[in-house]
């Protein structure tokens, strides 16, 4: 049930916004020489491709990963209460652990799109 709300509400955002609109971590790139249309053209493709990123599905895995790793450590160290409370603790971890990933993954998908297509991107 927590994965299917994690992955709701990041497809929620997603829908709503780029990711790099919700983050702030828009590409800054050396303006001189740079035609602002073409530029602006140049990026909504590169972001298109960045939409392959999976957030979501790493997010899930995140979820399950940290889940098992937290619910056997809660087992190691307590009884079932502490596994249950290690699984969910695991989960909540290993979600933002997933999404984070997947954020850094598209921002460097975003990059390498635009250095490839000769702009100086300075982050």
């Amino acid at each position: 049930m927590r994965k299917f709300l994690l992955v709701m509400c990041v497809s929620a955002l997603a829908a709503c916004a780029s990711v790099e609109d919700l983050t702030g971590n828009n590409p800054i790139i050396d303006t001189q020489g740079v035609n602002p249309a073409r530029y602006d053209a140049n990026l909504v493709q590169c972001e298109a491709y960045a939409d392959e990123v999976a957030i979501a599905q790493k997010a899930g895995a995140g979820v399950i990963s940290g889940a098992v790793v937290g619910g056997v450590f809660g087992a190691i160290v307590g009884n079932s209460g502490t596994a249950k409370k290690g699984a969910g603790i695991g989960a909540i971890g290993g979600g933002a652990r997933g999404v984070g990933e997947g954020i850094r993954e598209r921002e460097r998908v975003i990059k390498r799109c635009l250095i490839g297509r000769g702009y100086r991107v300075l982050n």
